[in-house]
């Protein structure tokens, strides 16, 4: 089986964090974004080269370009992208 390189944003918990790990542990490789890095310092201990933990806020046009050209760099090819990070607006519903 060929392995995969995964570029997915929102990776310090919950969906993103379980697809992550799930591609790392059957042996793929991952760029791993977060707002903060340092939250998937855990992964890159485990994993080591195969993952690449980057900061990166997704409302920032030119730093997704940015994080994705690393990627690409770091890796030589993107297989599958997942843009799981996002953002809440949270009030009344009137507001």
């Amino acid at each position: 089986m060929t392995d995969k390189v995964w570029f997915i944003t929102g990776s310090s918990k919950g969906f993103g964090r379980v697809w992550a790990e799930a591609a790392l542990a059957r042996g793929d490789r991952v760029a791993a974004t977060a707002r903060d890095a340092g939250t998937l310092a855990d992964l890159v201990e485990k994993y080591g080269e195969n993952v690449a933990a980057m900061t990166l806020d997704v409302t920032d046009k030119q730093a997704v370009d940015a994080a994705v050209a690393a990627a690409h760099k770091r890796f030589g090819r993107l297989d599958v992208v997942i843009n799981n990070a996002g953002y809440g607006h949270f009030g009344a519903i009137e507001e």
